[in-house]
């Protein structure tokens, strides 16, 4: 297998007699392709991702969003359990999760708008202002720090032509800083979107970035 700045050298670290390929390993056969319907109820409230597509204007949970939506409110004893799905669907259709979006859900789910409220901003998951296509969150806690994290955000910035929290003129990308990826053992961990670049560094950046906005994913 050939070599690539972005290969991850094993599964957790395992290589052993696993014979992968990127695309297997990180999952790039599915990425921006799983249904809007959820496939099987048991899996749709698991499926919550960001999408380089977004439409903040477009309505909620209609069409295979609402029979996904329905899919989860299946997999809940109670409306009010099902919140943090239904606000990651939100989100994966929109891009961020707005004021009239917890209006929304807190509709659908018989809840009050200060309670869905309470909870979306609880989380620094769920977006609350718009983002880019490809939204970066680079892991700053301790391993990635000490692996050069901070230079790896600021290459980030400089390609991008933005601040933290940005998004650049483009439109293509919103850089910030995220606490643990659970990827400790590759620093400096990058999750774009719902993909994750592991042991990245400065020099890579341009390199990524541009291989983003030629796939389009």
């Amino acid at each position: 297998m050939s070599e690539t700045p972005f290969r991850n050298p094993g599964w957790a670290g395992n290589t052993g007699e696993f014979d992968l390929t990127e695309e297997q390993v990180r999952g790039e056969d599915f990425v921006g392709d799983r249904p809007a319907h959820g496939g099987h109820a048991s899996g749709a409230g698991a499926m919550p991702y960001m999408l380089a597509e977004k439409n903040p204007d477009v309505a909620l949970f209609e069409g295979e969003y609402q029979e996904r939506f329905e899919k989860i409110l299946t997999r809940y004893p109670t409306k009010q359990a099902a919140l943090l799905p239904a606000l990651g669907l939100a989100q994966e259709i929109r891009g961020y999760v707005s004021p009239d979006s917890m209006d929304r859900v807190a509709e659908l789910l018989d809840l009050s708008p200060a309670y869905v409220r309470g909870v979306a901003t609880f989380y620094t998951m769920y977006n609350k202002r718009p983002v880019g296509r490809h939204l970066v969150q680079v892991c700053t806690n301790i391993s990635c720090n000490l692996n050069g994290a901070d230079e790896v955000v600021e290459a980030f910035l400089r390609y991008t032509d933005t601040e933290l929290g940005e998004t650049s003129e483009d439109g293509h990308f919103t850089v910030i800083e995220a606490e643990c990826l659970a990827a400790c053992g590759f620093p400096t961990c990058v999750q774009i979107n719902s993909r994750y670049f592991e042991n990245v560094t400065p020099d890579q950046v341009p390199q990524i970035c541009e291989r983003l906005k030629s796939e389009g994913k």
